[in-house]
């Protein structure tokens, strides 16, 4: 016990430093560190009102592989449009990460009910020099069996998983997505008891799309991965009396964390790029075109936590892309730091791009553009003159020798009034004398044509 006493103060110190606890008006006592499994907490002088220029930070601290749900019981500070003046925030690990931030709120409205993502939460009260209320009281507790879920991803387990789960158990969740976003849910574990019409232990989600809508899961075999018809999902886990398994074990993303790309080109990047990205998520996008098509994907920027100083690699935040639609397709590479990779291309028409960041170390994350081309057109070699094409847009080229340097832009003749002027990174080609060419603009996927040579 004392231990464990002793890793959370450690944890908490680590955590939070001289943080703003410290600069609480004086002889106001607020804040702290809470490491029971359960509490509650309140505004200074609840329910009466708060004091002026006041500044209170909780650190809630539970066993390591618990998550935290955080609920308000009273709620009442001064009202602002934007919560400039008394205000709450609520964050999903420590407060001194702003990518941390799950909300600010104010008002007579509680925020709803927060279950953290790992095992750590905060809580931050701010009262300016004018205006007090009542103030707010809130409650926490671990190891919660369903809650609400607003982050953009994190994880789902049963029960003490990957230990058997308890018998009869109920448990509700709802993944919400901020704005009209959809929301996926990927299971990556799934052992329940099972029978032909899951009737004993079963694992249902409601709000996707046909025959998921109220289905239920049971046995060995994983669902599927299912999407939101609308901007949450919710998540239903049922034991009955008698035998078990291991559980389930499912990643969530919502919003900005997930995205499918259809079109034949585009671009996107990393969550509030280029502001510095949200700790502790796991996010996925994928590009998915007509059959007989491939995927090309330019990395316009990048700025990751650099690697594992000791091992060199890409041990903490780090972006992976995936030949395929899915983790367990073939691997293109991973990529941390700020040094920007190479073009790749995927075998066929889909491939996914992952961010995955750790508890702590922000940075601005990532910006790409893909275009997609049909199977056989590969990047080009040029010889001499000749003509170069972008899915169908042509346009008389240059002889080498009047090839800008790599960075510097290259000025293409019109053609009907498009693909003008490009951005151009040269590479070596294997053809002795010629240039391979990539661009790095949105149209940036280039075939060969006349007197190019396939790649």
């Amino acid at each position: 016990m004392l231990a464990e006493w002793g890793a959370c103060l450690l944890l908490a110190v680590a955590l939070l430093g001289p943080g703003p606890w410290t600069q609480a008006m004086e002889g106001v006592k607020c804040g702290g560190v809470l490491s029971a499994p359960s509490g509650n907490f309140s505004s200074p002088n609840f329910p009466r009102l708060y004091p002026y220029n006041t500044e209170c930070s909780w650190l809630i601290v539970v066993a390591e592989g618990s998550s935290v749900l955080l609920t308000f019981h009273a709620f009442d500070l001064e009202y602002h449009d934007t919560c400039s003046f008394d205000f709450l925030e609520i964050y999903n690990g420590a407060s001194a990460d702003k990518g941390n931030l799950l909300g600010r709120f104010c008002g007579q409205v509680p925020p709803p009910p927060f279950t953290s993502s790992w095992h750590v939460m905060s809580v931050i009260f701010h009262s300016d020099k004018h205006v007090a209320s009542h103030g707010f009281s809130a409650g926490y507790q671990k190891d919660v069996c369903g809650g609400v879920l607003t982050s953009l991803s994190g994880v789902l387990t049963s029960p003490e998983y990957p230990n058997n789960y308890p018998n009869s158990m109920e448990c509700h969740w709802v993944i919400r997505a901020a704005g009209p976003a959809s929301v996926k849910l990927v299971f990556v574990d799934f052992q329940v008891e099972g029978n032909e019409e899951c009737t004993y232990d079963y694992v249902a989600v409601l709000g996707g799309p046909g025959p998921t809508r109220g289905h239920h899961y049971c046995g060995s075999t994983r669902p599927p991965t299912l999407v939101s018809l609308g901007h949450e999902l919710q998540v239903v886990f049922k034991s009955d009396f008698n035998i078990g398994g291991r559980g389930f074990k499912a990643y969530y993303f919502s919003g900005e964390c997930q995205e499918v790309y259809m079109a034949m080109r585009g671009n996107f990047s990393s969550p509030q790029y280029p502001s510095s990205y949200p700790n502790n998520i796991h996010c996925h996008w994928t590009i998915r075109l007509p059959l007989g098509h491939r995927v090309k994907v330019f990395f316009l920027d990048l700025d990751l936590e650099e690697p594992n100083s000791l091992t060199k690699t890409c041990d903490f935040d780090h972006m992976a892309a995936f030949d395929g639609a899915s983790e367990e397709a073939p691997l293109l590479g991973t990529w941390c730091g700020h040094h920007l990779p190479p073009p790749i291309t995927s075998s066929h028409n889909q491939l996914l791009i992952l961010l995955h960041t750790d508890r702590s170390t922000t940075r601005r994350g990532f910006s790409v553009a893909y275009i997609g081309g049909q199977l056989g057109c590969g990047v080009g070699a040029l010889r001499g003159g000749g003509e170069l094409c972008s899915l169908g847009l042509c346009s008389s080229f240059l002889p080498p020798t009047s090839i800008p340097p790599p960075g510097h832009q290259l000025v293409l003749p019109p053609v009907n009034g498009l693909l003008q002027r490009l951005l151009w990174q040269l590479y070596p080609c294997q053809v002795s004398g010629a240039l391979r060419l990539y661009s790095v603009a949105p149209a940036c996927f280039h075939y060969s044509r006349a007197s190019f040579l396939s790649s």
